[in-house]
């Protein structure tokens, strides 16, 4: 699967905000078929920063979120302002 397919686009709710400033976490909306690991690949290569953990979820309309920690040496606020999305 190629990167550029794997993450369709950064989501920006309120809970999503209290996540980048108090877990260091970001929100994106995913391919159905991506995995976890493609989510890792896609977003350290897209955003040059490196990936702690990452939780996944499907909602009830059908869409897959993934919940990306990045590791304590990079700052998801800071890749939310390069993003444009805070």
């Amino acid at each position: 699967m190629d990167i550029n397919d794997i993450i369709s686009f950064p989501l920006m709710t309120e809970s999503a905000s209290v996540m980048v400033e108090k877990d260091n976490k970001l929100v994106f909306i995913v391919n159905f078929k991506a995995g976890k690991t493609d989510v890792k690949r896609a977003v350290e290569q897209l955003y040059e920063v490196k990936v702690s953990k990452i939780n996944m979820l499907i909602t009830p309309q059908g869409v897959k979120k993934a919940f990306v920690k990045l590791k304590p040496e990079f700052r998801a606020s800071d890749l939310a302002i390069k993003l444009g999305i805070l």
